[in-house]
Formats: C-alpha cells, structure tokens, sequence
C-alpha cells in the first residue's frame, strides 16, 4: 500500500511540474487556473476509480496533497487580516476614502443585503420546484450525530441572534483580538479600527502636517511590503487549486452523492440563477458580463475549491482593482462580504432548509406569511456569518431558530454538504465582488476602460 502512496505522490509532483512549466512558458494565470481545476478533477476521480472509497491509499495521499493545498489556504489566511488593515488605513492616507466613506459603507451593506433577500427568495423557489422535504432524507447514524451537534450549539449562540447584539459583535472591544482572526466578525472588526485611525489622521494632518506625513510614509511603506506578500502567494494559486481539488474529489462520498442528486441539483440551479441575477444587475449598470465573468473566474475557482470566503479575500480584492474597482471600496465590499450578507450561505441555504423542514411541523412553507417572514429573517440574520467553514451552519441555526423550526434536521445533507458549500462559497465571493463593483458604479469611481481591459494578470506576474 506504501508503494501505491509513493505512486501517487509522484503524480501530483509531475502535475505541479507541468503547472510550474506553463508558467515559465508565460501562459496566462486563468488557463493555469482552468487547467489546474481540469487536472484536479480528473486525478481525483481515478484515485475513486482505482481505490476503495476511504482506502489507506486515499487517506494516506490526499495527507500529503493537503502540504500544497491546506498550506496554500494557511498563507492565505495569514495575509488577510494585515491586508485589510493597512489597505483600509492607506486609503485615507491616499485621500480616496475621505469624503463619502458613509455613502460607500451604506450602499456595499444595502447591496448586500437585497442580494440576499433575493437569494432567499431563490432558494425558497428552487426548494418547490424540486418539491424538496427533510422526509424525504434518510437519517443515518451520520445526519443523526449531526443534528445533536447542532442543537448543542445552537444553546451557546443564541444570546447573539438578536439584531442589535449582532451589531455589536461588530465593534471591535479588543482590536488586537480581532487582527488574530478569534471572532466570526473579526475582519469587520478590524475595518473599523483601521476607520477609526484613519479619521484621526485625518485629524492630526490639519493641526499636526509633520507627523501626519511621517505616519504616511510608514503606512505606505507596509502597504508596499503586504501587496508584495500577496503578490507571492498569489503566484500558488493554480498549485493550491490542483491540491485541494483533488483532495475534494478523491475523498467525496459519490454514492451519497448520486442518493441525494435531487438535492445537489436543486442547490445549484438556485446558486446558478442568483449568479446569473449578478451578472445582469451588472448589465443593468452599463457593463459587460462577460468581462466580469472572465476576470472573476479565477478568485470564483479558488473559492469553490477551498470553500473559505475569507481565504479567497486578497484574490477578491484584486480582482474587483482589475475591474477597475478602487482599493478603498474594493476592500470595503471584500471585508464586509466575509461577514454580511453573504448570498450562498446565508442566504439560498438557510432559506432552503426552511422550506424543507418546514411541513415536519405541520407549517405551510408556500403561505404567504411565512415567505415574507423567512425572507425577512434571513437577511437581518446575514449580519456576522463568518466567512470560513461553518458559515452556513451558523446562519442556518439562526433562521432555523427564529423560524421556531427544529434545528437538528439542518445535519440532514451532512454528507453532501461539501460538494454544496463548493457552490455556495463562490457565490459568496461574487456578491462581494458585485456590491463593489456596483458601489463604484454608483458613485462614479469605476475606472471603465480598466474594466473593460481584456488582460486578466491579477499582479501575480510582477
């Protein structure tokens, strides 16, 4: 079995030489990114073809895969925190934030939040369609562990379900706490403490030039020294695609996926239609889909394949500059997209699961009542869904509460819950893209010939 490991490993070594080979061949970063999703793919279905599902080989290959992919994540994450802070901060220090940060605050959260509402409105839709019912799901030992496991944390969350103590969880009591990431609203957090400095140096540069212009200097100097750390892990991402893709594939339970197929089908075309609604609300603003589509797929890739909203934020944020979003609001709608409004997880799933659990209590889910409540709750209750695994379980506890319905039969798609959370996540990503880039539009900020500039680079080639 040992000798079967040593095989695969040395696959995945010619598979990231090939990778490593285009780039020294200057091909661009979305064919890298493509190809490296393709071979993914299909590595990991002859891995299921070869090996029996849970093998000693596939445990034991896809441990050693996670060094690529996992680590790619880890430095990721690493990044986010440091570049949203200095990137925040050095907006003001440029004078690009300075005169309508309210405005561009209210529009990103508004845009968020309506987008949510309709992506509940679409999961409701897609739920009826597909006739879709929690009775219909059989519970195994799995979907039973599970479900205690909800119930058992929804006790410690519920004193933060209400609307104003999720405002709260907002403020950042401890600034140093949240640039560690502790807290579920911890980019937030650390938005508005960057915000904060930002308007007191504002402040000093009127009474006090000399040390404004001294700070100045230091934030653009870390602003240059993070961009370039963000730059370097960048150039990984076709690595990291390959890695975690394969892994997702190798280790996905096909038969659970083929017994739930209704399920998986009915969340996807609901997550496929709330992106086409992005695509033309961007119509509807003047601009071209297409160009969105083809320079957002390769942050949308990542995000599918790694499932981590906030993992996918530096790739975010450069794709809506690429778009011609400015860096200010590009971080804004980026940072504010991990932990508000987001439109797969706490929006299409939430709202679908309602739908589902809803006649096990003898509750009409087609009654007008209790659409509009349900919509309603799940855009209040977007407020603080953390923006990494795990998310849409948070928000599914606080709808699912709010609804009065049993949130233990939330654990009822465990085992296709990560094949739907890869749709999902990307999802999320384009909502935040789409608030920004429509805040710019909004506020004549967007640099349209950048937008419609056909070259997709992503300053991963610097």
């Amino acid at each position: 079995m040992i000798g079967y490991v040593f095989l695969n490993i040395a696959i995945m070594i010619v598979l990231l030489g090939l990778l490593f080979y285009m780039n020294k061949k200057h091909i661009s970063f979305t064919k890298r990114v493509f190809t490296a999703l393709g071979l993914g793919i299909i590595f990991g279905l002859l891995l299921q073809y070869f090996y029996e599902p849970g093998s000693v080989a596939i445990v034991k290959s896809t441990d050693w895969f996670s060094i690529v992919g996992s680590g790619y994540v880890k430095f990721l994450q690493m990044i986010v925190m440091p570049l949203v802070f200095i990137s925040i901060l050095s907006a003001f220090t440029r004078l690009k934030l300075t005169s309508n940060i309210g405005k561009i605050s209210v529009l990103i959260i508004g845009i968020l939040l309506g987008t949510t509402a309709i992506a509940a409105a679409i999961g409701i839709t897609s739920a009826t369609v597909f006739d879709l019912e929690a009775v219909q799901i059989e519970q195994g030992d799995a979907e039973t562990s599970r479900g205690a496991e909800i119930t058992e944390k929804t006790g410690t969350i519920e004193d933060k379900m209400s609307m104003p103590q999720q405002i709260i969880e907002l403020i950042p009591a401890n600034p140093f706490l949240d640039l560690t990431g502790a807290r579920s609203t911890s980019t937030i957090s650390v938005v508005i403490f960057a915000a904060f400095l930002g308007i007191a140096y504002l402040g000093v540069k009127r009474k006090q030039p000399e040390h404004a212009e001294f700070f100045s200097k230091i934030v653009d100097a870390l602003h240059s020294i993070i961009m370039r750390v963000v730059t370097l892990i960048l150039r990984l991402t076709p690595y990291g695609i390959l890695a975690i893709m394969t892994n997702t594939v190798a280790t996905s339970g096909l038969g659970a996926i083929l017994k739930l197929g209704k399920f998986v089908g009915a969340s996807y075309v609901a997550l496929i239609v709330m992106f086409l609604i992005h695509l033309l609300l961007l119509m509807i603003a003047g601009l071209n889909p297409i160009t969105y589509l083809r320079k957002a797929f390769p942050v949308l890739s990542f995000a599918f394949t790694a499932r981590s909203s906030a993992g996918a934020l530096p790739m975010n944020i450069q794709t809506q500059k690429q778009l011609g979003v400015s860096e200010g609001i590009a971080n804004f709608a980026g940072s504010f997209g991990l932990s508000i409004g987001q439109n797969g997880c706490a929006g299409i799933y939430p709202a679908m699961l309602a739908v589902m659990i809803a006649p096990t209590v003898g509750i009409d889910p087609l009654s007008p009542s209790f659409i509009a409540t349900l919509i309603l709750i799940v855009a209040i209750s977007s407020f603080g869904v953390a923006g990494v695994g795990g998310g849409a379980t948070f928000a599914a506890i606080l709808v699912l509460s709010a609804m009065d319905l049993p949130v233990a039969l939330a654990g009822l798609l465990i085992s296709v819950e990560p094949l739907i959370d890869m749709g999902r996540t990307a999802l999320n990503v384009s909502g935040s893209m789409t608030s920004g880039v429509l805040t710019s539009k909004i506020t004549h900020d967007l640099d349209k010939e950048q937008y419609n500039e056909t070259s997709v680079k992503l300053d991963t080639e610097m």
